[in-house]
This record gives structure tokens, C-alpha cells and sequence, in this order.
């Protein structure tokens, strides 16, 4: 499957311990990540990512577009509530371009965590019949 994984600035150390915590499922899959958080995440697990342009040039753009194309399974999302930026069109985009086409998405560490343990157990093998 195709995990999405984008982090607000506040949420980047976040974001690469929980890559770190969840390695072995995460290299059964391909990874797309917007640019600094890819990066952050190869450096910590070794693993190969996808790296798409920073979010704040366009990285999101490209994520949303790609959850609106069915080429996206999951995204991870770790969004800073008590950043203003986390309101901005892009951001609220993936967002909905998520709920548009079924795909789950988590926007906090205990989501995150839950839909990891999921797609490991092969729950979110619905995907693949969606597709």
C-alpha cells in the first residue's frame, strides 16, 4: 500500500520517532512523504522514500492530488493545533480530499499509531478491492 506521511514543523521529531517505532511495517510499503519529513524519516529508519516537494511549496498539493488520483492508501498527517498554519488551504485540502475518498487518515500520534497496528493486521486490505 501507499502511505502518505506529511508533519507540520512542530510535529517533525514526532513524525520520524513514530517511523522509527513502526519501521517494520512501514518497509512492507511504499512511502510518499513532502520534502523535509521524507528526508527526516530516510535519515532515521534507512528506509526509501518518495519524496514529494516541501509542503509549503507545493508538497501538499502534490499529496492531495495523488489521494484525489486513488494513489494514496493512508496518510499520516501530524498537524500542529496551535500552529496558524495548520489552516492553511493546502493543509484543510488534504484533508478533504481524504475524506472525499475514503482514505484513512490520522492527524495525531494515537490515530497514527492505531491505523500502523491496522494495516499490519491486514485490515485496511479493503484498499486494494477500492482501487
Amino acid at each position: 500500500m501507499n502511505i502518505g506521511l506529511i508533519a507540520n514543523d512542530g510535529k517533525k521529531k514526532l513524525m520520524q520517532n513514530c517511523a522509527v517505532a513502526y519501521r517494520g511495517i512501514l518497509a512492507k510499503h511504499e512511502l510518499y512523504a513532502t520534502g523535509t519529513t521524507g528526508r527526516l524519516i530516510e535519515e532515521a529508519t534507512g528506509l526509501p522514500v518518495h519524496l514529494l516537494l516541501s509542503g509549503h511549496v507545493g508538497g501538499e498539493q502534490q499529496m492531495s492530488a495523488m489521494v484525489e488520483q486513488n494513489q494514496i492508501d493512508l496518510v499520516i498527517f501530524l498537524r500542529d493545533p496551535d500552529n496558524q498554519k495548520t489552516e492553511w488551504p493546502d493543509i484543510k485540502k488534504v484533508i478533504r480530499q481524504c475524506d472525499v475518498h475514503n482514505v484513512p487518515l490520522a492527524t495525531n500520534i494515537a490515530s497514527a499509531e492505531i491505523l500502523l497496528k491496522s494495516l499490519d493486521r491486514g485490515d485496511l486490505d479493503w484498499r486494494e478491492m477500492y482501487k
